[in-house]
């Protein structure tokens, strides 16, 4: 569906003038993350009004949130919010101010109550904040492309939950290339759901009624790899009592699934690569070569670049992998997909325990999915990723089990560690890990003060996250906005905008074209180096 007035995506705010379709390419959007009737979770309104300059307004009636994709929409309709509205303003700078204009409604933003009035930077507007009314809806108010035209599948296709523009693009890369023989290298932190995207390459290609088979090459021994991988023949070695196929005999006319590729060890690379170029693989203990027909789908959360440059990685194996990439984005970039993928969840590990999620809440019942906790793991950054929700709302489930509402129960500290690991797609510098700030009984981050933090620990928090803001400011228990004073004052960050551009041309054949390689390289966010690399024409 292309936007347009008259979709309820826009419905609420004040219309674009006459005749003028054109959108600009992000909208102020609000997605809802919690709401006390669980089919409303997921539903979007995007304030237009906003990009023109105007105000748009938020309250019980208005403006109308539809799911992804269809023309109608309603209000939020809760009888705790008031009708009379919240305001959000627009401001020259990009950023937006909420003021309550003396609204009952309830807000917090980022777990800090709004007393009046609360402005909402233009980079806070790119991360996305959370917002939570009257202790029973969560909304996540970002700038983000408007709605694309609709294809007639929402939310689930390939089995992929969610319609940030992450997953967006990676549906389309899986419809674009899930005909083709091409190999396909997928990448993406742990837990992004690599796997899950490598089986729909497969089952949407015409080899889907080949075999698909998966094999861990982190976990193949180097002695026993030739054997696992091409097959071999009775007695070719010790204990071999049989003819033995491989993994490509297996998957011939399907789809060979190689998982961890970025550990498989040099001797493994070797194999691979002859396999690779020739088509054919060699049996052990078998003189004649066999041709076999395999898709490559090849999948890792490593640094290959990096691995390349310090000789443990074949730069001949990437460049035979990576006929066509396909990145998956971490949990932490798609906010707004969170409220979604809880519920398929707990959906799933309710069924396991021969539950069900409950019926829609009467107007004005208690929510059976509690605003707070909701907002909580909003606000987390996810190290783990889409797997490590999954774990979180199978511990809701069973702890939750019979109760009228579900629990925040202290397991979910052990799921949720404060503290999140460097990835392994950032830069291999060793950096210091940041005690986490004590959290009160109610699950919000200690306030502190921006003096109280120290460059050492700033910069320790900041590279730790990978220079993801967000995360940096909830682990240091500082405000977003406290964390860029913090950062303009600081002798040891230089902003995208100040690193010349030999740097970055330099970086970005260095890391090619990977962009959380580079911000981790150059120690910049990257929301701040993509704008960094649009306006070098480098992205």
């Amino acid at each position: 569906m292309k936007p347009d007035l008259s979709a309820s995506t826009l419905a609420g705010v004040l219309p674009l003038e006459s005749g003028r379709q054109e959108l600009p390419s992000a909208l102020p959007a609000l997605t809802v993350l919690g709401h006390p009737d669980l089919s409303r979770i997921g539903d979007q309104a995007f304030l237009g009004a906003l990009a023109r300059g105007r105000e748009a307004w938020l309250s019980r009636d208005r403006p109308d949130f539809s799911p992804p994709g269809a023309v109608t929409g309603e209000p939020l309709s809760d009888p705790f919010l008031s009708r009379a509205p919240l305001r959000f303003a627009p401001l020259d700078d990009g950023s937006v101010c909420l003021h309550l204009d003396g609204s009952r409604t309830r807000v917090t933003i980022e777990g800090d109550p709004v007393e009046e009035a609360r402005t909402l930077s233009a980079a806070e507007l790119e991360e996305g904040a959370v917002l939570v009314l009257s202790e029973r809806i969560v909304l996540l108010l970002q700038r983000r492309p408007p709605p694309l035209p609709s294809t007639g599948e929402t939310g689930e296709r390939f089995g992929l939950i969610g319609e940030s523009a992450g997953i967006e693009a990676v549906c389309r890369a899986i419809e674009r290339v899930a005909p083709l023989s091409t190999a396909v290298l997928l990448r993406g932190e742990t837990g992004t759901g690599k796997e899950l995207a490598a089986r729909a390459l497969h089952e949407h290609s015409p080899r889907a009624s080949r075999p698909f088979l998966s094999v861990n090459l982190a976990a193949v021994p180097p002695s026993l790899a030739a054997a696992e991988l091409f097959g071999s023949r009775k007695g070719s070695y010790t204990g071999s009592v049989g003819d033995r196929p491989g993994y490509f005999a297996l998957a011939d006319g399907g789809t060979l699934y190689l998982d961890e590729i970025g550990e498989a060890p040099p001797e493994v690379q070797a194999m691979l690569l002859r396999a690779l170029e020739s088509g054919e693989v060699m049996p052990v203990g078998d003189p004649a070569p066999r041709k076999v027909d395999v898709r490559i789908v090849s999948a890792t959360d490593t640094d290959l670049e990096t691995a390349i440059r310090q000789g443990t990685f074949r730069s001949p194996l990437l460049h035979r992998l990576s006929g066509y990439l396909i990145r998956l984005p971490p949990l932490r970039q798609r906010r707004e997909d969170i409220g979604r993928l809880l519920v398929h969840f707990l959906r799933i590990e309710l069924e396991r325990i021969g539950d069900t999620l409950p019926p829609r809440v009467a107007a004005g019942g208690e929510p059976w999915l509690p605003a707070g906790l909701v907002a909580r793991l909003a606000r987390y950054a996810w190290p783990g990723n889409v797997r490590q929700l999954q774990n979180v709302a199978r511990q809701l489930a069973i702890d939750g089990h019979g109760q009228r509402v579900l629990l925040d129960t202290p397991g979910l500290a052990d799921l949720m560690p404060e503290v999140e690991p460097p990835s392994r797609l950032s830069s291999s510098v060793a950096v210091a890990v940041v005690p986490p700030p004590v959290l009160p009984s109610s699950g919000r981050r200690r306030s502190r003060r921006p003096s109280d933090v120290s460059e050492e620990e700033l910069i320790a928090a900041l590279r730790s996250h990978r220079w993801n803001l967000k995360a940096a400011a909830d682990v240091l228990g500082v405000a977003r906005t406290s964390l860029y004073l913090l950062l303009e004052r600081s002798p040891s960050v230089r902003p995208a905008a100040d690193i010349p551009p030999e740097e970055i041309r330099q970086a970005w054949e260095r890391c090619g074209g990977d962009l959380e390689a580079m911000a981790g390289g150059l120690e910049v966010s990257e929301r701040a180096l993509r704008q960094r690399l649009k306006d070098l024409k480098l992205r």
